[in-house]
């Protein structure tokens, strides 16, 4: 099969395009035929690498797939069949374990991810366990579909699961235009909160306002802590959803409210900020840390999806070739929602 991999850790210039074996099904996997697959930050840092990550080469990356079922294995769900249209779910748990059998599969000992711990989706095809597949509805696109899985049920385990967000509560959704600041926005207006948006231009922003984001911050501009205050009477925001780290997580802190929340799933700017634990024992603030989520959240996001009360918003569509570009452009933060290859 056609795929793009890498042999050496460094820039987007050490993806390459080249010819692997088809993956070889097992008793309980299923041969997916990947008509779109979408890029995460997840790849770019797989690919640039990190201390103690031990990953063999060469790695195929991708979490986010869609498409049709090509093989099945003597084991896999009879429900289906080759042929049927089909999304990925990213993540993999044993469905066992303590974790696992009280619906926090996120949280399982042996939990990997799609692209990760595993070969991924940048390829014609892509060998999962028949588990972690959804039947796809016909009036969903394979592109639509991609650009959902990773970032949906990564913001919506962090928002409802976890962050337990209700009607009437502010969110401040910070990196409004990435993938996850896209689902969250959505997922907090779904909920009944008031959101505000924070990006870094004034484009990001409108589009973020199309979404449903009630107030714009451009953090290239002001200190959105003191947006906040001002806008909030000096009370502050419920809940701070904040994975960029490093760059905003003192005035992150300094935005909630006495009592509030930050919720936090990544840090693309950096994971060791100054932290003044004075706010937060002072102010009585919790911080609450979350990676990608349970079989439940991501089979409740996909709902909401499939029902178009969710939308997954796709920047834009390229070849698989042109990944590498496609990293360049999310290095870039030129991206406003997913960037999604087809083969």
């Amino acid at each position: 099969m056609r795929a793009m991999f890498f042999r050496e850790h460094g820039g987007p210039n050490v993806l390459t395009e080249g010819t692997v074996p088809d993956p070889r099904v097992g008793e309980h996997d299923v041969l997916v035929e990947v008509r779109a697959a979408s890029v995460n930050h997840l790849d770019v840092f797989l690919r640039q690498g990190w201390t103690g990550l031990d990953l063999k080469l060469p790695h195929i990356p991708g979490s986010d797939a869609a498409g049709v079922v090509r093989e099945t294995g003597t084991g896999a769900d009879p429900l289906l069949p080759v042929g049927t249209r089909v999304v990925v779910n990213p993540g993999i748990s044993c469905g066992r374990c303590e974790f696992c059998s009280e619906g926090f599969g996120g949280q399982c000992r042996s939990y990997q991810v799609i692209g990760e711990h595993t070969e991924g989706s940048y390829a014609e095809l892509l060998k999962v366990p028949a588990s972690n597949l959804l039947p796809l509805p016909d009036d969903v696109g394979f592109e639509e579909a991609a650009a959902a899985p990773l970032v949906f049920m990564t913001a919506w385990s962090m928002l409802i699961a976890k962050g337990k967000i209700r009607p009437g509560e502010d969110v401040l959704v910070l990196a409004a235009g990435s993938g996850v600041g896209t689902a969250a926005i959505q997922i907090a207006k779904l909920a009944g909160c008031r959101v505000f948006a924070a990006a870094g231009s004034e484009e990001k922003l409108e589009r973020a306002r199309a979404l449903g984001a009630d107030i714009l911050i451009n953090y290239s501009r002001d200190d959105f802590d003191q947006v906040v205050r001002e806008r909030t009477g000096k009370r502050g925001v419920d809940v701070v959803v904040d994975h960029v780290g490093a760059d905003t997580w003192a005035r992150s802190l300094r935005s909630a409210r006495t009592g509030g929340r930050i919720l936090t799933c990544g840090a693309t700017s950096g994971y060791s900020p100054t932290t003044d634990l004075r706010h937060v024992f002072y102010r009585q603030l919790r911080i609450i840390g979350s990676t990608m989520g349970s079989a439940h959240d991501f089979n409740s996001v996909m709902t909401s999806v499939f029902r178009r009360q969710l939308r997954p918003v796709v920047d834009r569509v390229l070849p698989l070739s042109e990944a590498a570009e496609a990293h360049r452009l999310i290095e870039a933060r030129r991206v406003f929602g997913k960037l999604v290859l087809v083969p």
